[in-house]
C-alpha cells in the first residue's frame, strides 16, 4: 500500500515504531470489542490505538470514538487514562531495569499462590 505523505524515515515520524499498529494496549483492548459490537471492523482500532498514547486524543477524537462505539466521551476518557497509567508504569520499568526484575519476581510469587 503506498504511503501518502512523509515516509516512516522522515523527521516528521521521529520515534515512530511500526509495532504501535499492533500493540495490545489497554485502550485497544477496550476499543476493539466495542467496535466489533457496533458492527465495525476491529482493525479500526489502529486509527486510535496507540495514537492515544503518543499523540493524545483531542475532544473531537473522543467524540468520534464515543459515537463509533456507542459509549460516552467520559468512558472513552476513562479508558484513555487507564491506558496512560499503564504506559507510565511500562516507562518506569524500562527506565529502571532493576524494577523490571523485581516486578517479574513479584509476578512469579503472585502466580504461585
Amino acid at each position: 500500500m503506498p504511503i501518502i505523505g512523509p515516509g516512516y524515515d522522515d523527521p516528521e515520524y521521529d520515534n515512530y515504531d511500526p509495532a504501535w499498529r499492533h500493540q495490545n494496549t489497554p485502550f485497544r483492548q477496550w476499543l476493539t470489542p466495542k467496535l466489533a459490537a457496533a458492527g465495525l471492523q476491529p482493525e479500526m482500532a489502529t486509527m486510535y490505538a496507540p495514537a492515544n498514547r503518543y499523540n493524545g486524543l483531542s475532544p473531537d477524537d473522543m467524540d468520534a470514538i464515543a459515537t463509533l462505539t456507542g459509549t460516552t466521551p467520559d468512558k472513552v476518557r476513562a479508558a484513555h487514562k487507564a491506558d496512560i497509567a499503564e504506559w507510565m508504569r511500562e516507562q518506569q520499568l524500562r527506565n529502571h531495569p532493576d524494577l523490571a526484575v523485581l516486578d517479574t519476581g513479584l509476578d512469579h510469587i503472585a502466580r504461585r499462590r
